[in-house]
């Protein structure tokens, strides 16, 4: 029988071994990178096409390669960084492994110009698909000229995968900030299509956070620092102002080093306690110093997680830190106890607690009273009797107490209502809404029983289907501010708003550069009065980049629901009448008038039988 098992061709283990570690052409951006940083280079450029599909340059003045080294450096576990198994315990560089530059050079057209600053003439060597093209001598700076053309050329369905231009564009700024951001002594440029994206001096971090950031992060920032045996802090967490729903800065680094670990993410946001309101998130930019032998950052291709040895006590000491940097800047309700003004606190006399009577305290009522029958209580009539039931009430809706009904009203109606209801079946010809549950139900009689109307999800299924067809049709109506806003954004939200330019100009929003990633907000939708028109934008901006699809259909769709969202109708709003008939109205006029574009319920029908059933019991 013949043998089954051999061993794989170096271009198939290559290509299996790109697929952990070049996932898209971010992350040859990052590998790159971190490349140069370990060479040490003080200025790096880097330079995309088409969002990294067709180019992706990286240029350092590091240290360079020699030939040799530059040959070797593309097989597979080639590396400078580790000798032993014990070197991968006191790893102080950014890559180790030896796998990116063979990975990238399986996937891509990789071309290598290399010199070292002590050598008169470099290397050039051309790979394509882990096949060597080319090496010879040649004239080039110090330092390394990495290009990758046309990423996953030789592999289709890879390709076929990445996402629009914006989206890997998107990602490519993610890495660059990540890396830049820790390296502060290390000038950085970012060119997109030959247009210069960003430009970073060397800095401090708290400059660097800035330039990457926007100005208007600055005046919230509040230093953290602290020493310990176990680890050793320093950076800047938002002020409880600066806190955000979504697309807020958090970042951690350890040893130099990007991670992600929404463990230790929830420990800063403990620290605020109830300071920082529920579901929002602060900006935050903290490096960990650790003993490297008290990590182990090798657990995953990315290289993005890192297991701590002690992690709770970890924990701890970040909690503490935050809250004491918060407090210390006083950003965190403090008592002061030495303030003039404290009320004052009675207290026991502890001598006298032995010969001082303590007794509970007594209630006053009257046992006969019955408001039901005449002359209750002091002799009143019945009818006084009743009305006594509503002192201090007068003039106040009395909400109906419908909690019997809690079981039924939270079950979802069945197939049939769902679909009589879009048909408009169930709802009589000329109706006048009952009431306004708790300000935020509507209460409608129909044929079948008693309908509830969520208010705030039928104004957003109402201004879904409204803007969304103004972003189809360019059909919106703008309202010209007499005092234009002015928006700073970040590298990644100034990319997404030159996306989305023009769908946020269908909307109603005159948008106008100023420069440095600034804008200036001269006009928004009609109807928006009354929103903070910078908030509402940064919301959307992050709906867009949230978005990895990048169909326009379904950026109109984030879009038209996040705008919906941002402007319909709060809870606990009283409408009149005509506000709630017009509502109901324009709600029946929607294509899917029963479910919000998050596919939340916007209508249940209470039918008459259960009504009935419930009272027939009583």
């Amino acid at each position: 029988m013949n043998d089954i098992i051999h061993l794989l061709p170096d271009s198939v283990a290559n290509q299996i071994a790109a697929g952990e570690v070049v996932q898209r052409p971010s992350s040859v951006v990052k590998e790159l990178i971190e490349n140069a940083i370990d060479a040490g280079a003080t200025r790096i450029q880097v330079n995309v096409s088409d969002g990294g599909r067709t180019l992706i340059q990286v240029i350092d003045d590091g240290k360079g390669m020699s030939e040799a080294d530059a040959r070797l450096a593309f097989e597979r576990h080639a590396t400078s960084k580790i000798s032993c198994a014990n070197d991968l315990f006191s790893l102080s560089t950014m890559g180790f492994r030896g796998e990116a530059l063979a990975s990238i050079a399986a996937v891509a057209e990789v071309e290598l110009l290399t010199r070292r600053p002590t050598d008169e003439l470099g290397t050039r060597i051309v790979i394509s698909a882990s096949k060597l093209e080319c090496q010879e001598p040649a004239m080039t700076s110090a330092g390394c000229n990495f290009k990758v053309k046309n990423l996953f050329y030789n592999i289709p369905a890879r390709r076929k995968f990445l996402k629009t231009t914006q989206t890997e564009l998107n990602n490519i700024v993610m890495e660059f900030e990540r890396v830049a951001l820790v390296n502060c002594n290390v000038e950085f440029m970012l060119t997109h299509n030959g247009s210069e994206m960003i430009s970073l001096p060397p800095s401090s971090f708290r400059q660097r956070i800035v330039n990457l950031f926007g100005k208007k992060i600055n005046s919230h920032l509040i230093e953290v620092g602290v020493e310990s045996p176990l680890i050793n802090i320093k950076g800047f967490v938002g002020a409880p102002e600066s806190s955000k729903k979504k697309g807020a800065q958090q970042f951690f680094f350890v040893n130099g080093r990007y991670m992600r670990n929404p463990y230790f993410a929830k420990a800063v946001s403990e620290a605020y306690g109830a300071v920082l309101p529920q579901g929002e998130q602060v900006p935050f930019f903290l490096c960990f110093d650790v003993e490297p032998s008290r990590i182990d950052v090798n657990i995953h291709p990315t290289k993005t997680e890192i297991k701590f040895e002690d992690e709770q006590s970890l924990w701890k000491i970040v909690s503490a830190a935050v809250r004491e940097s918060l407090g210390r800047f006083n950003a965190t309700p403090s008592l002061d106890f030495d303030d003039d003004g404290m009320p004052d606190i009675p207290v026991m006399d502890i001598s006298s607690a032995g010969t001082v009577p303590v007794s509970a305290p007594k209630i006053k009522y009257t046992p006969g009273y019955n408001p039901f029958k005449s002359g209750a209580g002091k002799g009143k009539p019945a009818r006084e009797s009743w009305e006594l039931l509503y002192e201090g009430v007068q003039g106040e809706e009395k909400p109906l107490d419908l909690s019997p009904f809690e079981d039924s009203c939270c079950s979802e109606p069945s197939l049939p209502l769902e679909n009589e209801l879009e048909n408009g079946a169930l709802v009589k010809e000329e109706f006048v809404p009952l009431t306004q549950y708790k300000a935020q139900y509507i209460l409608i009689p129909v044929k079948s029983g008693l309908m509830w109307v969520h208010q705030h999800r039928a104004h957003v299924r109402v201004l879904y289907e409204k803007y969304r067809t103004q972003l189809v049709e360019h059909s919106a109506v703008s309202q010209r501010l007499l005092f234009p806003e002015r928006l700073e954004l970040g590298v990644n939200e100034a990319v997404a708003l030159e996306y989305v330019s023009g769908e946020f100009a269908a909307l109603g929003f005159d948008i106008a550069p100023l420069g440095g990633n600034t804008y200036a907000v001269n006009g928004v939708p009609a109807g928006a009065e009354g929103l903070s028109y910078t908030d509402l934008l940064m919301e959307l901006l992050h709906c867009v980049m949230e978005e990895t699809h990048g169909a326009k259909d379904n950026v109109y769709d984030r879009i038209a629901n996040s705008m919906a969202k941002q402007v319909a109708i709060v809870k606990g709003l009283v409408l009149s009448a005509d506000e709630m008939k017009t509502l109901i109205d324009d709600l029946f006029r929607c294509s899917m008038p029963s479910r919000t574009p998050d596919g939340h319920l916007i209508v249940y029908i209470m039918p008459d039988t259960d009504i009935d059933r419930y009272f027939s019991k009583r």
